[in-house]
């Protein structure tokens, strides 16, 4: 696997690749099983302590070599860090990203970058039902990068075939599972609709993370994470990532744009990073299994309208889902309070062990009203709360559930003062 960005000092020197810790040569991606290659974060050593975890890089700057090169492989921290490219590496190979990847300070940047690196006059195909915030951003900024978007139901090929515009669509921007209406895109075949006309896909997998789904292994040419959440699980670093199918003009524009415009994750936050990718596949395992089974009850329960979640059978998404995710369908769903918009707003405020915050993917449970937080034009229904499933015993968090739902409902039914 390449390395993921050489490095981009201020000389015009060039600098030789090296100063990285040794690998073991047999934890390549090729042989061993994402949980072993996370465990071990592909097994590398430090060498002049031979500690089993990477110590952590801070400096700023590095010595050049009596002949003015960077033999070390590193000459300033703006576009580089050592610790950085350890956190990059995991992911690039939980991803099977040949480009390798690219860490960003949140995922936000990560994201915009992509957009960053089109040509002026592009046009791009993004979701109905995606993250509110980069909606949001693409609504606000693509018209001051004379960028021309459509956003379309993206679980439907044929309405992503229609919003093809032959020599101008460049990029098909997908959110799967969809944030935060739980929507399924089928990757490979949106992949193979804008292949046929020379767009690239890029794919945001933050509600998958790399354990469940690998985007580029399905025809994607890009995955983007918001590794604040399940990457790194401990809503304790705000980061984001960028991983490539190849090493193209497109590629190196993003390593660009990041070294150029001061975007790279600090070297602290990657290693609080790597610290939460070595359980990443348990943390995965985990939470999907907790969602499912919270689903699973919550479909049964008398004051829930509806449960959005792909792995229920009746998703209609769940056969895409099933078929693109392995070993799970995440920790993200959605309920719907069956009083409405108050009961959902009053079930938030009552349960104990769910924490009423934004975010996701932690090992902490969360609730959140979303419609409250998009505000007007969110495609989000008034009586729906989104819930991000931790490590917590799944019966405990249907308990508190259930105890605030009731407790929502009665309080609903008292007569006003």
């Amino acid at each position: 696997m390449s390395r993921s960005n050489a490095p981009h000092g201020d000389s015009d020197a060039a600098a030789p690749q090296g100063g990285s810790p040794e690998r073991s040569p047999q934890l390549s991606p090729e042989h061993w099983s994402p949980r072993t290659l996370a465990a071990q974060a592909l097994g590398r050593i430090e060498p002049v302590t031979r500690a089993v975890v990477p110590p952590l890089h801070l400096s700023t700057t590095y010595l050049r070599d009596p002949d003015n090169a960077y033999r070390s492989g590193f000459s300033y921290a703006r576009p580089d860090n050592a610790t950085t490219r350890e956190a990059e590496d995991v992911i690039a190979a939980l991803e099977r990203a040949e480009a390798g990847a690219l860490l960003f300070g949140s995922g936000m940047a990560a994201a915009a970058a992509v957009f960053c690196a089109l040509e002026r006059g592009d046009h791009v195909i993004a979701p109905q039902v995606m993250y509110w915030g980069l909606r949001r951003w693409l609504r606000q900024e693509a018209p001051r990068l004379d960028l021309a978007v459509d956003f379309v139901a993206m679980e439907d090929p044929e309405a992503v075939r229609a919003a093809i515009q032959p020599g101008k669509t460049r990029l098909v921007w997908i959110e799967t599972p969809g944030n935060p209406l739980c929507t399924v895109t089928d990757i490979a075949h949106i992949a193979e609709i804008a292949r046929a006309a020379g767009a690239r896909v890029a794919v945001d997998s933050t509600a998958a993370s790399p354990i469940l789904t690998r985007p580029l292994t399905l025809g994607a040419d890009i995955v983007m994470h918001s590794a604040t959440k399940i990457l790194n699980g401990h809503s304790d670093v705000v980061a984001g990532v960028l991983a490539g199918a190849r090493r193209d003009a497109f590629w190196e524009r993003l390593t660009v744009i990041r070294g150029g415009w001061g975007a790279i994750l600090g070297p602290f936050e990657a290693y609080l990073l790597m610290r939460g990718l070595r359980t990443l596949p348990l943390r995965a395992a985990a939470q999907s299994a907790g969602a499912l089974r919270l689903a699973q009850r919550l479909s049964q329960h008398p004051l829930v309208s509806a449960v959005l979640y792909p792995g229920l059978p009746d998703h209609p998404g769940h056969a895409v889902a099933a078929r693109q995710m392995e070993g799970g369908f995440g920790y993200m769903l959605s309920i719907r309070a069956a009083g409405g918009e108050a009961a959902a707003i009053e079930t938030a405020a009552r349960v104990a062990l769910w924490k009423r915050a934004t975010s996701l993917g932690g090992v902490e449970s969360l609730i959140e009203h979303r419609a409250s937080v998009e505000g007007p034009g969110t495609p989000c229904p008034p009586d729906l709360l989104r819930l991000s499933t931790g490590i917590e015993d799944p019966d405990d968090l249907f308990r508190d559930l259930d105890a605030a739902l009731t407790g929502a409902h009665g309080a609903n039914d008292r007569p006003s003062a």
